[in-house]
């Protein structure tokens, strides 16, 4: 399994953190992941505090391990801080 540039596996988890120059930024992210992940049907486990959004991926319904689909959704998340705001 490749692991998408800038995530790690920790806790079993597919994990990364994002920061961003305020909470502004942040929320937007926030947002702009929330309609990737409805259209992927595929939700993040994630907090938000000020400018950092830390997101862990899993598959629930795979007994909570990192599958195929959080693969595709850490990519997908991926492309959206690489795209100019």
């Amino acid at each position: 399994m490749n692991i998408p540039d800038q995530w790690e596996q920790r806790d079993g988890t597919l994990f990364r953190s994002f920061q961003f120059k305020n909470f502004t930024e942040a929320f937007a992210f926030m947002n702009k992941v929330a309609a990737l992940a409805d259209e992927l049907d595929h939700h993040p486990d994630w907090s938000n505090s000020w400018n950092v959004v830390n997101i862990s991926l899993t598959t629930h319904s795979a007994n909570s391990t990192v599958t195929d689909r959080d693969i595709a959704l850490a990519e997908a998340i991926n492309s959206l801080v690489e795209l100019p705001s």
